[in-house]
């Protein structure tokens, strides 16, 4: 459990500032459970500047509550949480200085989002909470008043959180937590699960990651780990301590995430992942000059429209391409009989009643809507939350990253979607897992960056 802060003061000599305001939202990682929010009277001089830059003059002070009218308040959202703030050791110091005038030891763990944005987020020119949001296309009001200031940290923090896909945070934040033995703790974790789409992460009492999985019910598949036997499974269900979850609101967002994050973690009790031996559909052209296609196994060597588990899958895949498109069996190879220019599906290719540019033009479209081959899209679907939409970005036919933007905020050019991304490694997997997901499912939309 996290409490993002942010804290307006007087100025002034060190340890000698007052609290002005103070905006405290708790966020259990996923979404905000409490906040508090409220203008604080120092009992002391506002220096000018501050007042200038944040707003705040003595006169609206006046009526706000002293610190210790809300110091009860604060120890208890903060309980059992880690602060999370933009200059985190700013923050942390001004509340103890607060608590140690009223003679109490305030102690809470703290994360810093300028630590953690210059370790996964090295590119970026400034990391002064304005200019960092700015770039990030991350939407900002009320510049250096309390609120304003911690919902942007949140969002970025939010943002931070998926772009660590090395989980470093969380098992950091686990790894504090966690003392002894959670028996009773394990009894109630499968109610903690959400039963959404997501990333569920099994962690050991040390923090690290156990087992690493997907699922479109987190909560029914956790609550299998827990039933299921075998001693493999009754092993990780012994040491597992805490789980925690990721929701991607997207499936296919889940499938990539899964994929880039057993390559970096390696759980223990995750299968070694063995190289799979994939069948391709590769672009071909006959004697006659009419575009067809030949299925065989995947290399690297020559580049394919699209990639499938098996050759069944693929023959399949060939069968209702040519009856969707009006291709010609004949040429693809699915008939051996001779002419099938009678069948109403086939429009007389195969006895040259069809020009290969005619007929070609249909196989072409058929390639542009079943393959991302050399080409640069965005793919659009659900976000974690009402008001997002999750964007996945391939470049030049390559899987580059993912990441997740409001509704209202516009991708018109390839710039801005980068600063949105977090990068991934695209591979002959990454690829197999797109095209096999956009044949089989939809997704909310894909822009085509080529037109």
């Amino acid at each position: 459990m996290y409490t993002i802060l942010d804290i307006e003061t007087t100025g002034g000599k060190y340890n000698e500032e007052g609290i002005t305001e103070i905006a405290i939202h708790k966020f259990d990682g996923h979404k905000v459970v409490d906040k508090f929010i409220s203008l604080v009277n120092p009992e002391r001089e506002i220096q000018p500047f501050v007042a200038n830059l944040t707003g705040i003059n003595n006169k609206m002070l006046r009526t706000a509550p002293k610190f210790h009218e809300v110091a009860k308040r604060i120890v208890e959202i903060t309980e059992d949480t880690v602060l999370v703030a933009h200059n985190a050791q700013f923050d942390y110091r001004i509340l103890r200085t607060e608590f140690r005038r009223l003679g109490y030891n305030f102690e809470r763990k703290t994360l810093c989002t300028v630590d953690l944005s210059k370790n996964l987020l090295p590119d970026a020119e400034s990391y002064s909470l304005g200019k960092l949001v700015r770039s990030l296309g991350i939407p900002m009001s009320d510049r250096h008043r309390a609120n304003g200031d911690a919902l942007a940290t949140l969002k970025l923090f939010k943002l931070l959180l998926s772009k660590d896909t090395g989980k470093t945070i969380i098992k950091e934040v686990v790894r504090e937590e966690t003392h002894g033995e959670l028996s009773q703790r394990q009894l109630d974790i499968v109610e903690q699960m959400p039963s959404e789409t997501g990333l569920y992460y099994m962690h050991d009492k040390k923090g690290d990651i156990l087992f690493l999985g997907k699922s479109t019910n987190i909560k029914k598949r956790v609550n299998q780990h827990f039933t299921k036997n075998g001693s493999k499974s009754r092993q990780l269900q012994k040491e597992t301590k805490t789980i925690t979850f990721e929701k991607t609101g997207s499936e296919l967002v889940s499938l990539l995430k899964e994929h880039e994050e057993l390559l970096k973690n390696k759980p223990r009790f995750n299968h070694k992942a063995r190289k799979k031996r994939l069948t391709a559909l590769y672009p071909s052209i006959n004697e006659d000059g009419y575009q067809t296609f030949v299925i065989a196994q995947q290399t690297k060597e020559k580049s394919n429209i699209t990639t499938f588990n098996s050759f069944l899958s693929a023959k399949n895949f060939l069968e209702k391409i040519t009856e969707e498109f009006q291709l010609c069996p004949k040429i693809n190879g699915l008939e051996d009989k001779n002419p099938c220019g009678s069948d109403n599906q086939c429009l007389g290719a195969c006895m040259g009643k069809e020009s290969p540019s005619d007929y070609n033009q249909r196989v072409q479209e058929a390639i542009n809507k079943y393959s991302i081959s050399n080409k640069t899209l965005l793919i659009v679907d659900k976000g974690r939350e009402i008001g997002e939409y999750s964007a996945i970005f391939i470049k030049n036919g390559v899987f580059m990253g993912l990441g997740y933007y409001d509704l209202n905020y516009q991708i018109n050019n390839i710039h801005i979607l980068e600063s949105i991304i977090t990068p991934m490694r695209g591979d002959i997997t990454t690829s197999h897992i797109i095209d096999s997901y956009l044949r089989k499912k939809r997704v909310k939309k894909i822009i085509d960056f080529n037109n």
